[in-house]
């Protein structure tokens, strides 16, 4: 009993200890955290999650705080700022941006949602709409700049963790004005200080032209003076933490600073603390303890479905071709590991003719698509090459497919049940899985070939060539897990090698593909795992191949960016892009 139910029992353990954690941190002193939606402009429906503490009423009106997260992120990114704030008594408004998590529209459009929160926000009985601040993390300046452009009497302050007030630019909505009492968070080893700042180092962001503009500066912005007037709306102060871009909202430093600005800037907190008081970081652990649950539910049901009579002819010991890691083995753990890590930063390059469109609305899935398509082809050719004795899979496709379906369909319903009754996901710092809603579920089944036809092929190789009769199951699982993320994993070490020591990263022009990578350590080792977990069951890489290509879209397309709508125009092109 144990051994069939052993694995089942332990993840839905690991979810549901993870998800009391996650939930009693995000709501505590009385915090209540709702799922909303409010109207954007022209229809669009636009996504939040409103942190109200129990002080807020409409007796006794609270601050607030609208906060966004960065490009190719949702709502729940922002729960460090979201729950630090809430419990000291602001209310908090964390909003997907336009093309993001559960808002419409595409990226960019509509000032980025962010006109259309605040006003929400403010309408809202329990704030006091005299006292709201504004906070936006990289491209969530966007939103926040948008918001402060549209209604420029209607906040007192703003924080930009790593982001710019020209950060609009990028899609052609630049700052027209001066924004209130602002803060600017840039951590000193940001890998967009070029893009942000105009300069080559985070390190350097004191000595930006246009920094000093904002701050009035006649020559380098000195790190945590008060520039300008509060009474005056032109308060200004620069911290340069020694952080990266994505731990700007994942760093006590990046969170306090911000905590800090809004506690001085912002009147009528109901519990001020310390800006290094914090417990955020617990909120991580347990939906970080939900994401290995998932995992090994996803590896339990498996397990318990192949006892279902129905499907129990799937069951067979695997049957490997090598009988030893020799020289031959090493060449091919070596190529598995290294030529996807080797090929990212190009092929997401040439990802960038993978244009959005209707069916295939996701610039940074279409990029992912063609690193994955490119790299099935150079297995394909590698094999060729390291061809052997011929591997002897068993296949059942009916089969393999109803378990797959029925192994996903179980994880994704532990999901939306965590997020009904808890109000979290499965996540832990870049690493986020949301539930499919009904327009992504669409997309997905639209990529989903894409990724399928990968993943065949590569899961094919990884067992043809790395599987050795008699291996034990401890050793197969970790064999397969290196030999996917490996590559990454020595990709990451080369780039913040670089930068820790130099400043700048070892391939400069590729700082978004570098943070994107960073979620690739942890996603290619789990599809290690779950490809050897089930290749060892049932003697096919079909299974495997499938789950895991269903988890990855769905890990991709509901945590990404959608860029196509019906205004969307191909770079140059002088019609709309159909």
């Amino acid at each position: 009993m144990l051994r069939r139910y052993g694995l089942l029992a332990l993840g839905l353990i690991l979810i549901l200890a993870g998800s009391v954690l996650a939930h009693a941190v995000q709501t505590t002193h009385g915090v209540t955290v709702t799922d909303v939606r409010f109207a954007g402009d022209k229809g669009v429906v636009m996504s939040g999650l409103l942190y109200r503490p129990a002080s807020a009423t409409a007796a006794t009106p609270a601050p607030a705080v609208l906060a966004s997260h960065g490009y190719i992120n949702t709502r729940e990114m922002q729960s460090p700022f979201a729950i630090e704030l809430s419990r000291r008594g602001f209310v908090v408004l964390a909003m997907d941006m336009t093309g993001h998590g559960g808002s419409g529209a595409a990226v960019g459009q509509q000032g980025f949602g962010g006109p259309a929160a605040l006003r929400y926000l403010r309408a809202l009985d329990y704030v006091d709409a005299g006292n709201i601040g504004l906070e936006g993390h990289s491209l969530g300046g966007g939103p926040v700049v948008a918001a402060a452009e549209t209604y420029p009497r209607s906040y007192k302050a703003v924080v930009l963790e790593g982001s710019t007030p020209a950060i609009g630019a990028v899609f052609g909505a630049a700052a027209k004005g001066s924004l209130r009492n602002l803060a600017v968070v840039f951590g000193q080893y940001d890998e967009f200080a070029p893009l942000m700042w105009q300069v080559a180092k985070g390190g350097d962001v004191e000595t930006s032209k246009s920094l000093q503009a904002i701050f009035g500066a006649t020559g380098p912005v000195v790190e945590g003076r008060l520039y300008g007037d509060p009474a005056a709306g032109t308060a200004r102060v620069l911290y340069n933490p020694p952080i990266t871009h994505p731990w700007e909202h994942f760093s006590s430093a990046g969170i306090g600073h911000a905590v800090d600005w809004f506690q001085t800037r912002l009147t009528g907190a109901a519990r001020p603390l310390p800006p290094g008081d914090q417990i955020w970081l617990w909120k991580e652990v347990g939906t970080g303890a939900g994401f290995l649950g998932f995992v090994i539910l996803l590896l339990g049901t498996f397990q318990v479905l192949l006892g279902v009579p129905v499907l129990a002819g799937l069951a067979r010991p695997a049957e490997p071709v090598g009988t030893e890691r020799g020289a031959k083995w090493w060449l091919a753990a070596m190529l598995t590991a290294v030529v996807p890590a080797a090929t990212f930063f190009a092929f997401m390059e040439v990802g960038n003719l993978f244009f959005p469109m209707k069916l295939f609305p996701q610039y940074i899935t279409n990029q992912l698509l063609v690193w994955a398509l490119l790299n099935g082809l150079l297995t394909l050719g590698l094999g060729l090459v390291l061809k052997g004795g011929k591997s002897a899979f068993s296949h059942d496709w009916p089969r393999s497919l109803a378990i797959a379906v029925i192994t996903v369909a179980v994880g994704h319903l532990s999901l939306a049940a965590v997020q009904a009754v808890f109000g979290v996901d499965y996540r832990f710092w870049v690493l986020g899985l949301k539930p499919l809603d009904a327009p992504h579920l669409v997309m997905a089944l639209a990529y989903l070939p894409l990724w399928t036809g990968f993943f065949l092929v590569s899961l094919r190789a990884l067992h043809a060539n790395l599987a050795v009769k008699g291996e034990g199951a401890v050793r197969a699982y970790l064999t397969a897990a290196l030999a996917m993320s490996l590559g990454f994993v020595v990709l990451l070490a080369l780039q913040y090698g670089s930068l820790f020591s130099t400043g700048l990263l070892a391939v400069p022009s590729a700082s978004l593909n570098t943070i994107i990578a960073i979620q690739f350590v942890p996603l290619l080792a789990m599809v290690g795992v779950i490809a050897a977990f089930t290749y060892r069951r049932t003697n096919s890489y079909v299974p495997g191949a499938l789950i895991c290509a269903m988890v990855i879209c769905w890990y991709v397309t509901a945590g990404t960016a959608t860029h196509w709508s019906p205004e969307f125009r191909l770079p140059g092109a002088p019609a709309t892009s159909k």
